[in-house]
Protein backbone atom coordinates (compact mmCIF):
# COMPACT_ATOMS: atom_id res chain seq x y z
CA UNK A 1 0.00 0.00 0.00
CA UNK A 2 2.55 2.16 1.10
CA UNK A 3 4.38 1.66 -2.40
CA UNK A 4 1.61 2.51 -4.33
CA UNK A 5 0.95 5.76 -2.73
CA UNK A 6 4.86 7.15 -3.13
CA UNK A 7 4.40 5.72 -6.84
CA UNK A 8 1.05 8.39 -6.88
CA UNK A 9 3.16 10.77 -5.48
CA UNK A 10 5.94 10.64 -8.01
CA UNK A 11 3.59 10.68 -10.93
CA UNK A 12 1.65 13.61 -9.01
CA UNK A 13 5.35 15.32 -9.01
CA UNK A 14 5.97 14.85 -12.31
CA UNK A 15 2.60 16.18 -13.42
CA UNK A 16 2.82 19.51 -11.36
CA UNK A 17 6.13 20.21 -12.60
CA UNK A 18 4.79 19.35 -16.29
CA UNK A 19 2.38 22.09 -15.67
CA UNK A 20 4.25 24.52 -14.17
CA UNK A 21 6.88 24.25 -16.68
CA UNK A 22 4.23 24.76 -19.58
CA UNK A 23 2.90 27.98 -17.50
CA UNK A 24 6.63 29.38 -17.33
CA UNK A 25 6.69 29.48 -21.22
CA UNK A 26 3.79 31.16 -21.71
CA UNK A 27 5.07 33.57 -19.03
CA UNK A 28 8.08 33.86 -21.01
CA UNK A 29 6.85 34.80 -24.50
CA UNK A 30 8.42 37.54 -25.81
CA UNK A 31 6.10 41.24 -25.56
CA UNK A 32 4.71 42.66 -28.83
CA UNK A 33 5.11 39.58 -30.58
CA UNK A 34 1.57 38.19 -29.95
CA UNK A 35 -0.79 41.62 -31.16
CA UNK A 36 -4.29 41.71 -29.97
CA UNK A 37 -6.96 42.99 -32.33
CA UNK A 38 -8.16 46.02 -32.16
CA UNK A 39 -12.33 46.42 -32.77
CA UNK A 40 -13.69 49.97 -33.58
CA UNK A 41 -17.36 51.33 -34.51
CA UNK A 42 -17.27 53.83 -37.09
CA UNK A 43 -21.04 55.39 -37.59
CA UNK A 44 -23.31 57.11 -40.29
CA UNK A 45 -26.50 58.25 -40.01
CA UNK A 46 -27.35 57.69 -43.85
CA UNK A 47 -28.35 54.61 -45.81
CA UNK A 48 -25.13 51.65 -46.36
CA UNK A 49 -25.88 53.18 -50.30
CA UNK A 50 -24.64 56.75 -49.39
CA UNK A 51 -21.55 57.81 -50.00
CA UNK A 52 -21.15 58.27 -46.37
CA UNK A 53 -21.39 55.01 -45.49
CA UNK A 54 -19.49 53.58 -48.66
CA UNK A 55 -16.73 56.09 -47.63
CA UNK A 56 -16.27 54.52 -44.28
CA UNK A 57 -16.87 51.32 -45.85
CA UNK A 58 -13.88 51.66 -47.94
CA UNK A 59 -12.17 53.31 -45.41
CA UNK A 60 -12.56 50.56 -42.94
CA UNK A 61 -11.46 47.94 -45.70
CA UNK A 62 -8.04 49.86 -46.47
CA UNK A 63 -7.56 50.03 -42.28
CA UNK A 64 -8.14 45.81 -42.36
CA UNK A 65 -5.69 45.37 -45.12
CA UNK A 66 -3.24 47.65 -44.39
CA UNK A 67 -2.85 46.35 -40.52
CA UNK A 68 -3.32 43.00 -41.69
CA UNK A 69 -6.63 42.08 -40.11
CA UNK A 70 -5.14 43.54 -36.92
CA UNK A 71 -7.52 46.64 -37.05
CA UNK A 72 -10.94 45.84 -37.91
CA UNK A 73 -13.97 48.58 -37.70
CA UNK A 74 -17.38 47.65 -38.12
CA UNK A 75 -19.72 50.18 -40.60
CA UNK A 76 -22.90 50.85 -38.69
CA UNK A 77 -25.22 52.97 -41.31
CA UNK A 78 -28.40 54.74 -40.78
CA UNK A 79 -28.22 55.98 -37.30
CA UNK A 80 -27.49 52.46 -35.77
CA UNK A 81 -26.29 54.11 -33.44
CA UNK A 82 -28.05 56.78 -32.44
CA UNK A 83 -31.26 58.68 -33.57
CA UNK A 84 -29.12 61.70 -34.76
CA UNK A 85 -26.25 63.28 -35.49
CA UNK A 86 -25.31 65.21 -32.75
CA UNK A 87 -25.94 61.95 -30.66
CA UNK A 88 -23.29 60.58 -31.83
CA UNK A 89 -20.82 63.08 -31.89
CA UNK A 90 -21.84 62.72 -27.94
CA UNK A 91 -20.74 58.79 -27.96
CA UNK A 92 -17.45 59.88 -29.72
CA UNK A 93 -16.43 62.27 -26.97
CA UNK A 94 -17.58 59.75 -24.54
CA UNK A 95 -15.95 57.14 -26.50
CA UNK A 96 -18.75 55.02 -26.47
CA UNK A 97 -18.55 55.37 -31.01
CA UNK A 98 -14.95 55.18 -32.28
CA UNK A 99 -15.36 57.01 -36.05
CA UNK A 100 -18.17 59.20 -37.30
CA UNK A 101 -18.67 60.38 -40.62
CA UNK A 102 -21.72 62.92 -41.49
CA UNK A 103 -21.92 66.71 -42.40
CA UNK A 104 -20.20 69.45 -40.68
CA UNK A 105 -24.40 71.20 -39.47
CA UNK A 106 -24.21 70.03 -36.16
CA UNK A 107 -20.45 69.72 -35.64
CA UNK A 108 -20.22 73.55 -34.92
CA UNK A 109 -22.25 73.25 -31.42
CA UNK A 110 -19.13 71.50 -30.37
CA UNK A 111 -16.90 73.05 -32.27
CA UNK A 112 -17.72 76.85 -33.15
CA UNK A 113 -14.94 77.50 -35.83
CA UNK A 114 -16.45 74.74 -37.76
CA UNK A 115 -19.53 76.88 -38.14
CA UNK A 116 -17.47 79.20 -40.59
CA UNK A 117 -18.53 76.52 -43.75
CA UNK A 118 -22.13 76.57 -43.12
CA UNK A 119 -22.22 80.31 -44.43
CA UNK A 120 -24.35 80.81 -47.06
CA UNK A 121 -22.77 81.25 -50.71
CA UNK A 122 -19.25 80.76 -49.49
CA UNK A 123 -18.23 78.08 -51.69
CA UNK A 124 -18.17 79.27 -55.27
CA UNK A 125 -17.74 75.83 -56.96
CA UNK A 126 -15.82 72.15 -55.97
CA UNK A 127 -12.40 73.14 -56.86
CA UNK A 128 -12.71 76.12 -54.80
CA UNK A 129 -14.03 73.52 -51.94
CA UNK A 130 -11.27 71.19 -52.40
CA UNK A 131 -8.76 73.87 -52.67
CA UNK A 132 -9.77 75.63 -49.32
CA UNK A 133 -10.45 72.12 -47.06
CA UNK A 134 -7.82 70.31 -48.02
CA UNK A 135 -5.34 73.15 -47.78
CA UNK A 136 -4.00 74.98 -43.84
CA UNK A 137 -7.62 76.70 -43.63
CA UNK A 138 -9.67 73.02 -43.49
CA UNK A 139 -6.87 71.14 -41.34
CA UNK A 140 -6.75 74.23 -38.94
CA UNK A 141 -10.98 74.26 -38.85
CA UNK A 142 -10.07 70.06 -37.91
CA UNK A 143 -7.22 70.37 -35.43
CA UNK A 144 -9.48 72.78 -33.53
CA UNK A 145 -11.96 69.80 -32.90
CA UNK A 146 -9.38 68.81 -30.43
CA UNK A 147 -10.44 71.24 -27.94
CA UNK A 148 -13.97 69.48 -27.27
CA UNK A 149 -12.10 65.84 -26.89
CA UNK A 150 -12.74 65.11 -30.95
CA UNK A 151 -10.01 64.11 -33.42
CA UNK A 152 -10.96 65.58 -37.14
CA UNK A 153 -9.01 63.49 -39.53
CA UNK A 154 -9.85 64.66 -42.98
CA UNK A 155 -13.10 66.78 -45.38
CA UNK A 156 -15.25 63.84 -47.03
CA UNK A 157 -18.22 65.32 -48.65
CA UNK A 158 -21.87 65.60 -48.89
CA UNK A 159 -22.26 67.87 -51.19
CA UNK A 160 -24.34 72.00 -52.20
CA UNK A 161 -27.63 71.53 -49.97
CA UNK A 162 -31.02 71.91 -52.51
CA UNK A 163 -34.48 72.20 -51.37
CA UNK A 164 -37.35 70.00 -50.94
CA UNK A 165 -40.98 70.21 -50.52
CA UNK A 166 -44.85 69.20 -50.47
CA UNK A 167 -46.34 72.09 -51.55
CA UNK A 168 -45.37 73.36 -54.70
CA UNK A 169 -42.42 74.50 -57.38
CA UNK A 170 -40.15 76.49 -55.60
CA UNK A 171 -37.74 79.42 -57.80
CA UNK A 172 -37.26 82.46 -55.99
CA UNK A 173 -37.03 82.95 -52.25
CA UNK A 174 -40.17 84.62 -52.33
CA UNK A 175 -41.61 81.12 -53.58
CA UNK A 176 -40.25 79.08 -50.03
CA UNK A 177 -41.79 82.11 -47.93
CA UNK A 178 -44.32 80.51 -45.47
CA UNK A 179 -42.71 76.96 -46.01
CA UNK A 180 -41.99 74.69 -42.68
CA UNK A 181 -38.70 73.56 -43.47
CA UNK A 182 -36.37 71.06 -41.67
CA UNK A 183 -33.37 72.32 -40.89
CA UNK A 184 -29.85 70.76 -38.72
CA UNK A 185 -29.14 71.94 -34.89
CA UNK A 186 -27.37 74.63 -36.90
CA UNK A 187 -27.27 78.63 -35.84
CA UNK A 188 -26.12 79.34 -39.45
CA UNK A 189 -28.50 77.81 -41.11
CA UNK A 190 -31.43 78.37 -39.21
CA UNK A 191 -30.79 82.22 -39.55
CA UNK A 192 -30.10 82.17 -43.46
CA UNK A 193 -33.57 80.60 -43.84
CA UNK A 194 -35.50 82.87 -41.43
CA UNK A 195 -34.51 85.38 -44.11
CA UNK A 196 -35.73 84.17 -46.92
CA UNK A 197 -38.95 84.19 -44.77
CA UNK A 198 -39.13 80.17 -44.24
CA UNK A 199 -40.14 78.80 -40.70
CA UNK A 200 -36.88 76.75 -39.94
CA UNK A 201 -37.79 73.82 -37.68
CA UNK A 202 -34.61 72.44 -36.45
CA UNK A 203 -34.69 67.96 -35.99
CA UNK A 204 -32.37 65.44 -35.63
CA UNK A 205 -32.12 63.08 -38.88
CA UNK A 206 -33.45 60.34 -37.64
CA UNK A 207 -36.99 62.21 -37.23
CA UNK A 208 -37.37 63.93 -40.81
CA UNK A 209 -38.44 60.82 -43.65
CA UNK A 210 -41.56 60.91 -40.65
CA UNK A 211 -42.28 64.55 -40.32
CA UNK A 212 -42.67 64.88 -43.91
CA UNK A 213 -44.54 61.80 -44.03
CA UNK A 214 -46.72 63.33 -41.42
CA UNK A 215 -46.84 66.56 -42.90
CA UNK A 216 -45.28 68.13 -39.54
CA UNK A 217 -43.16 69.82 -41.58
CA UNK A 218 -42.97 70.92 -45.80
CA UNK A 219 -39.60 70.46 -46.79
CA UNK A 220 -36.13 69.87 -45.69
CA UNK A 221 -32.31 70.75 -47.43
CA UNK A 222 -30.08 68.83 -48.59
CA UNK A 223 -27.71 67.45 -51.35
CA UNK A 224 -28.83 65.22 -53.99
CA UNK A 225 -27.31 61.94 -52.91
CA UNK A 226 -29.03 62.33 -49.35
CA UNK A 227 -32.79 62.74 -51.76
CA UNK A 228 -31.89 59.97 -53.28
CA UNK A 229 -30.69 57.61 -51.01
CA UNK A 230 -32.92 58.23 -48.42
CA UNK A 231 -36.29 57.99 -50.84
CA UNK A 232 -37.41 61.05 -49.75
CA UNK A 233 -39.31 61.39 -53.56
CA UNK A 234 -41.81 59.26 -51.41
CA UNK A 235 -42.78 61.91 -49.39
CA UNK A 236 -41.44 65.19 -50.81
CA UNK A 237 -42.81 66.33 -54.72
CA UNK A 238 -40.41 69.34 -55.84
CA UNK A 239 -36.99 69.56 -55.71
CA UNK A 240 -34.80 73.07 -56.44
CA UNK A 241 -31.57 73.08 -57.30
CA UNK A 242 -30.55 76.14 -54.80
CA UNK A 243 -27.56 74.93 -53.69
CA UNK A 244 -27.16 77.77 -51.12
CA UNK A 245 -25.23 76.21 -48.54
CA UNK A 246 -22.27 73.77 -49.44
CA UNK A 247 -22.08 71.02 -46.72
CA UNK A 248 -18.50 69.35 -46.07
CA UNK A 249 -18.12 65.74 -44.31
CA UNK A 250 -16.05 65.10 -41.79
CA UNK A 251 -14.49 61.92 -40.44
CA UNK A 252 -14.14 62.40 -37.14
CA UNK A 253 -12.59 60.26 -34.47
CA UNK A 254 -12.85 59.82 -30.79
CA UNK A 255 -10.19 61.58 -28.93
CA UNK A 256 -9.94 59.30 -26.46
CA UNK A 257 -9.42 56.36 -29.37
CA UNK A 258 -6.75 58.43 -31.12
CA UNK A 259 -4.63 59.20 -28.03
CA UNK A 260 -4.80 54.80 -27.44
CA UNK A 261 -3.61 54.63 -30.92
CA UNK A 262 0.24 53.87 -31.41
CA UNK A 263 1.82 56.94 -33.61
CA UNK A 264 2.19 54.16 -36.21
CA UNK A 265 -1.13 53.35 -36.09
CA UNK A 266 -2.49 57.36 -35.97
CA UNK A 267 -0.06 58.30 -38.92
CA UNK A 268 -1.97 55.31 -41.13
CA UNK A 269 -5.39 56.30 -39.93
CA UNK A 270 -4.92 60.19 -41.37
CA UNK A 271 -3.27 59.05 -44.37
CA UNK A 272 -5.58 56.90 -45.03
CA UNK A 273 -9.03 59.16 -44.87
CA UNK A 274 -7.28 61.99 -46.66
CA UNK A 275 -6.80 59.23 -49.43
CA UNK A 276 -10.20 58.48 -48.81
CA UNK A 277 -11.25 61.77 -49.32
CA UNK A 278 -11.30 62.31 -53.32
CA UNK A 279 -12.28 58.90 -53.87
CA UNK A 280 -15.56 59.53 -51.21
CA UNK A 281 -16.00 63.02 -52.86
CA UNK A 282 -15.93 61.65 -56.79
CA UNK A 283 -19.07 59.08 -55.99
CA UNK A 284 -21.59 62.40 -55.49
CA UNK A 285 -20.10 64.53 -57.99
CA UNK A 286 -19.79 61.32 -60.72
CA UNK A 287 -23.44 60.52 -60.38
CA UNK A 288 -25.43 63.46 -59.23
CA UNK A 289 -27.08 63.73 -62.69
CA UNK A 290 -27.80 60.05 -62.48
CA UNK A 291 -29.95 60.80 -58.98
CA UNK A 292 -31.39 63.82 -60.75
CA UNK A 293 -32.71 61.43 -63.79
CA UNK A 294 -33.68 58.35 -61.60
CA UNK A 295 -35.62 61.33 -59.12
CA UNK A 296 -37.90 62.65 -61.53
CA UNK A 297 -38.77 59.06 -62.84
CA UNK A 298 -40.11 58.39 -59.32
CA UNK A 299 -41.94 61.24 -59.65
CA UNK A 300 -40.24 64.22 -58.55
CA UNK A 301 -40.25 67.80 -60.04
CA UNK A 302 -36.77 68.55 -60.81
CA UNK A 303 -36.28 72.97 -60.72
CA UNK A 304 -33.14 73.66 -62.04
CA UNK A 305 -34.20 77.74 -63.46
CA UNK A 306 -33.44 78.92 -59.82
CA UNK A 307 -32.26 82.80 -59.83
CA UNK A 308 -29.04 82.30 -57.60
CA UNK A 309 -28.95 85.66 -57.59
CA UNK A 310 -32.36 86.27 -55.68
CA UNK A 311 -31.12 83.53 -53.50
CA UNK A 312 -28.03 85.14 -52.40
CA UNK A 313 -29.40 88.71 -52.22
CA UNK A 314 -32.19 86.89 -49.41
CA UNK A 315 -29.52 85.58 -47.51
CA UNK A 316 -26.92 88.05 -47.17
CA UNK A 317 -27.99 89.43 -44.31
CA UNK A 318 -26.91 85.78 -42.37
CA UNK A 319 -23.63 86.01 -44.43
CA UNK A 320 -22.72 89.79 -43.41
CA UNK A 321 -23.60 88.35 -39.69
CA UNK A 322 -21.59 85.58 -39.47
CA UNK A 323 -19.00 87.18 -41.33
CA UNK A 324 -18.80 89.84 -38.63
CA UNK A 325 -18.20 86.66 -36.26
CA UNK A 326 -15.31 84.89 -37.74
CA UNK A 327 -13.85 88.39 -39.05
CA UNK A 328 -13.29 89.80 -42.02
CA UNK A 329 -9.66 88.21 -42.46
CA UNK A 330 -10.86 84.49 -42.27
CA UNK A 331 -13.69 85.16 -45.00
CA UNK A 332 -11.81 86.69 -47.15
CA UNK A 333 -8.58 84.20 -46.81
CA UNK A 334 -11.59 81.31 -47.75
CA UNK A 335 -13.00 83.71 -50.70
CA UNK A 336 -9.70 84.68 -52.45
CA UNK A 337 -8.50 80.62 -52.39
CA UNK A 338 -7.42 80.07 -55.23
Amino acid sequence: MRRRMTIFAVLAAILLLAAAGCGGKKEQAPAGKQESKLQLKIATMTPANHMYSQGAQRFADLIKERTNGRIEITVYPDGQLGKGERELLEALQQGTVDLYVGSTGPVGGFSPSMLIVDIPFLFRDYNHVDKVLDGPIGRQLLDDLEKANLKGLAFWENGFRNLTNSKKPVKTPGDASGLKIRTMENKVHITAWKEVGVIATPMAWAEVYGALQQKVVDGQENPVAVVHSSKLYEVQKYLSMTQHVYSPAPIIMSLKKWQALSKEDQDLFMKTALEVAPWQRKLGRDNEQKMLAELEQKGMVVIKDIDKAAWQKAMQPAFDEFSKQFGKEKIDAILNTK
